[in-house]
């Protein structure tokens, strides 16, 4: 994985995926349950995200809220993660990835794909 905004957009790609797949296994699980779009988009979310974004999201929250203990502890900390100077820039590009893979996901399932994803839809 790459670092700064090359990483960011990596990650991104990798929640981009994951949350076009996810979407499609709950439009079909949907489909056969009678299912509206509106769960089938909020599970969807919420796996791609616990999959793909819950740990850089935790690594943030904590070092941002954390009582900073000891500074062994930060250091040893800051060594796990990869790219720590850039994970906010990540988190964020995840979280895209996973709504523009779910979003993706949804026009080509929904019908009229080639407007929507002209913005005519």
């Amino acid at each position: 994985m790459g670092y700064g905004i090359v990483g960011g957009v990596q990650a991104g790609l990798i929640s981009a995926v994951a949350g076009l797949l996810l979407f499609l296994l709950f439009h079909g699980l949907g489909r056969r349950n009678g299912w509206s779009y509106g769960p089938q988009i909020g599970w969807s979310f919420l796996l791609a995200a616990v999959l793909t974004v819950s740990g850089d999201l935790w690594n943030l929250f904590y070092f941002n809220y954390s009582g900073g203990q000891s500074l062994q502890l930060l250091k040893v900390k800051l060594a796990e993660v990869h790219d720590p100077d850039s994970i906010g820039l990540r988190v964020l590009c995840e979280v895209l990835g996973v709504v523009i893979g779910i979003y993706v996901g949804w026009a080509l399932c929904s019908g009229d794909w080639r407007n929507r994803l002209r913005g005519n839809g």
